[in-house]
């Protein structure tokens, strides 16, 4: 029979479980914008790559030379953008991490019986509840940026008549 005492125990535990779940979902999330971000840009580079020779020879119209500089804009952007996901990607793994020592600390203050091991367990929470909202941060300026690169594609794709 499962004592009171263990039912506890395993509800306290429950909680960094609950959050290593979630940073798990917003990990999955983020590692598909990665996937996206770096498609793009290798294939703006490949676009690149086939303009340069016009660019260099000078037979590159009006318009070719205009997406030739929005191209080198949206690279810097998208450039940037992969540096915000990798920060993102790195503060929901860290906070994931976080979330496994204070359940492990909650289940060996159980087990050990000592007592520096209950405000270690609220810090790991805590600091991977504050990585969580790091992560967050960087992920809306990162969608903030996004909305910049859009901007410069439409601006870009307008062809005056």
């Amino acid at each position: 029979m499962i004592s009171i005492d263990s039912v506890r125990l395993i509800e306290t535990m429950l909680a960094p479980g609950i959050m290593i779940s979630a940073c798990g979902l917003l990990l999955l999330g983020i590692h598909n914008k990665y996937g996206i971000v770096v498609n793009r840009i290798r294939v703006l580079e490949e676009e690149k790559r086939n303009l340069i020779p016009g660019f260099i020879e000078k037979t590159l119209n009006i318009y070719q030379s205009k997406r030739l500089e929005s191209i080198e804009s949206q690279i810097i952007r998208f450039e940037y953008r992969v540096k915000l996901i990798r920060n993102v990607v790195f503060f929901y793994t860290l906070s994931v991490a976080l979330f496994v020592m204070s359940s492990l600390s909650i289940g060996l203050n159980h087990l050990l019986k000592v007592d520096w091991l209950n405000p270690l367990s609220l810090i790991f929470f805590l600091t991977g509840m504050l990585c969580v909202l790091i992560g967050i941060i960087f992920a809306a300026h990162e969608v903030w940026k996004g909305y910049e690169i859009v901007r410069i594609e439409v601006r870009e794709s307008k062809i005056p008549i």
